[in-house]
């Protein structure tokens, strides 16, 4: 009985061992590095998308604004969340753009009054990086041991799927 014992307690520490260190590999354990940024945000041009997380023109949308991506080198995809869904059936609000400006009949402009903004990066792979949450968390207390008042309004860029830079507007 002590032997079973031993080797269910041995393979069990194991287990959990490789699971920490999966966790560290993918880069869970990666901090969240936030800067302060002494310029305007980049204006975006891009497409809202108001409706529900699995309605198709929500695909559409972001299809669109890739192959806009595609065509213009150097840009990055950005999201600004603007009413974030709770659930599946939830409405939402969301815009969907590129740091290029683009002459085109469906794309709408974002340019931002803010003349500095806090940057916060992110790595590791997306089964482990931090929720929105918890990285905005992370950017309010930066915020507050600054004395900085942020505006509501926080930029998700896509740098790549390892690599997210969230950008959060400081009011002047």
């Amino acid at each position: 009985m002590n032997r079973r014992l031993l080797i269910i307690s041995l393979i069990l520490i194991f287990v959990v061992g490789m699971g920490f260190w999966l966790f560290d590999q993918m880069g869970g354990n990666n901090p969240i590095e936030i800067s302060l940024v002494e310029k305007r945000p980049e204006p975006l041009s891009g497409i809202y998308f108001v409706g529900v997380p699995g309605d198709e023109r929500l695909a559409k949308a972001f299809e669109t604004i890739e192959a806009q991506k595609s065509l213009h080198p150097g840009t990055a995809l950005h999201t600004i969340y603007e009413i974030e869904p709770a659930g599946k059936l939830d409405t939402m609000r969301v815009f969907i753009g590129i740091n290029a400006l683009i002459s085109a009949d469906l794309m709408e402009y974002r340019q931002f009054e803010s003349s500095r903004f806090l940057l916060a990066k992110v790595n590791g792979s997306k089964w482990v990086m931090p929720g929105p949450n918890t990285v905005k968390e992370k950017i309010i207390s930066f915020a507050d041991s600054a004395n900085l008042k942020l505006s509501e309004i926080y930029i998700d860029k896509i740098i790549s799927e390892r690599e997210v830079h969230v950008i959060a507007l400081i009011k002047d």
